[in-house]
């Protein structure tokens, strides 16, 4: 019974945008080794979006190389002739080598190889961020220019933080873009927040093992915006609000007699009473109305908000063509520098890696459950810029461990063996499979647990 409480629908469209963003990252990822390939006269002998082992959904072969779609989407590969790799094709590496092999070019060839999947993804990340900003611009509600100050979860009022609180600084610093105050508190550590509180200023000490509880808990917006909870502008079509009666305009002003002046104190009140009926209060024109309604087990009542752009002063960011790429590479190398921090925190033991850790099931809910262009591109040009940093750690199997050997024979003159090269991809092979399986199967629990 609880398989029919999952929206289907929802899970099909995420599903869809994540297999549509993970194809083109991957596809040009595997261009950008193929064609370097191919430029310095190696033979490709396969090139497959996903893994197909066993078998394959479907293949082509064109000319000397077969085309395919693999059926596991962890990522995909290109195949060429020479290079020890994934395949494990160690056959082949126990003949001579033959001059379209990638064993027989020269080194630096070699890296540009290997390097160029990493290069390709470095510069998509760049022109996805730098074409978003040319077409969509920036918009957001400085920090400052918070109306009704910042609505606060639990963990946040544990360390002193109250709603309606304006922040001032973080470390001594005015942040004016808001969204990046909980990375730094995650991430960069914060230790003093200064808040407005009733006309006087309040210092919050951030305690050393807040970043882990965050993570543990999920709960990285632990401040956001304070909004007016002004009227309900729609309801979902099976909601438990409109079959109980709610109706278009109508203002919820308090739930089981407690006010909810606020949009994120009604959300609190509704998550506190899951399966259980309570009596909203509302106001319909000039008549008042007790309107009784079961919560559904998600704590979702299905009422949407009126919109309250009106309500803030919005700084907004225009960015001609020209502009938009200085802009991309900012915003594209503030990624990377968090997501490295993010690594950081992780293996510092900070935080515990069962919590952190996620598969491509982790990835596809990050997709929004109705189809967001603006949001599919931003998370595309995201793991574009992830998967570079990734494949590029020295780790064997991935690019940057191949690199890394390269780099070696051309400084020392010393070329490893095809033995020692097996042997560390194969180490590199159990390592990332088994880490794969492991963050599979956290999100496999994770669905049971939330299901049940």
């Amino acid at each position: 019974m609880m398989l029919l409480a999952i929206n289907w629908a929802e899970v099909g469209i995420k599903a869809a945008q994540f297999v549509a963003s993970f194809s083109i990252i991957v596809v040009l990822h595997e261009l950008g080794h193929y064609f370097p390939a191919k430029w310095f006269k190696c033979r490709v002998e396969k090139f497959y979006l996903f893994f197909d082992p066993w078998f394959s959904l479907a293949k082509k072969k064109i000319g000397e190389t077969e085309w395919g779609l693999g059926w596991i989407p962890f990522g995909g590969y290109v195949k060429i002739s020479g290079m020890v790799d994934e395949s494990m094709d160690k056959e082949q590496m126990k003949q001579p080598a033959q001059p379209w092999e990638f064993r027989s070019k020269p080194a630096w060839q070699r890296l540009i190889i290997m390097v160029g999947g990493v290069v390709v993804n470095l510069i998509l990340g760049f022109l996805i961020y730098a074409m978003m900003l040319w077409h969509w611009g920036e918009e957001y509600v400085p920090t400052n220019k918070f109306t009704y100050g910042v609505a606060t979860d639990s963990l946040a009022r544990t360390v002193g933080f109250k709603d309606g609180d304006m922040i001032k600084s973080v470390d001594g610093d005015y942040i004016d873009r808001f969204n990046k105050i909980p990375l730094m508190v995650i991430l960069k550590g914060a230790k003093t927040i200064v808040v407005e509180r009733e006309g006087k200023e309040a210092n919050i000490t951030i305690p050393e093992d807040f970043a882990g509880k965050l993570v543990k808990y999920k709960a990285l917006n632990f401040v956001s915006m304070r909004l007016p909870f002004l009227r309900v502008d729609s309801l979902a079509d099976t909601s438990a609000a409109k079959k109980a009666g709610i109706k278009k305009d109508d203002r919820i002003i308090a739930l089981n007699g407690t006010a909810t002046t606020y949009m994120q104190d009604f959300r609190r009140l509704v998550q506190q009473n899951k399966n259980k009926p309570v009596a909203l209060t509302v106001l319909r024109g000039t008549d008042t109305l007790a309107i009784n309604v079961t919560i559904p087990a998600d704590g979702i009542v299905g009422v949407y908000n009126a919109d309250v752009a009106s309500l803030f002063e919005q700084k907004k960011i225009s960015y001609s063509f020209l502009e938009s790429f200085p802009a991309g590479i900012k915003k594209s190398k503030e990624t990377l520098e968090f997501y490295w921090l993010q690594l950081k925190l992780i293996f510092s033991g900070k935080v515990n890696t069962n919590e952190s850790l996620g598969s491509v099931i982790s990835i596809g809910k990050m997709f929004s459950p109705v189809w967001d262009w603006q949001n599919f591109w931003s998370l595309t040009a995201f793991f574009s810029l992830v998967l570079a940093l990734m494949n590029i750690l020295p780790i064997p199997a991935l690019d940057g461990g191949h690199a890394l050997f390269t780099l070696y024979e051309m400084i020392t003159k010393r070329k490893p063996s095809d033995k020692f090269m097996e042997y560390a991809q194969m180490v590199g092979m159990v390592l990332m499979l088994g880490l794969m399986a492991y963050a599979l199967g956290l999100d496999i629990f994770r669905l049971i647990r939330d299901l049940f």
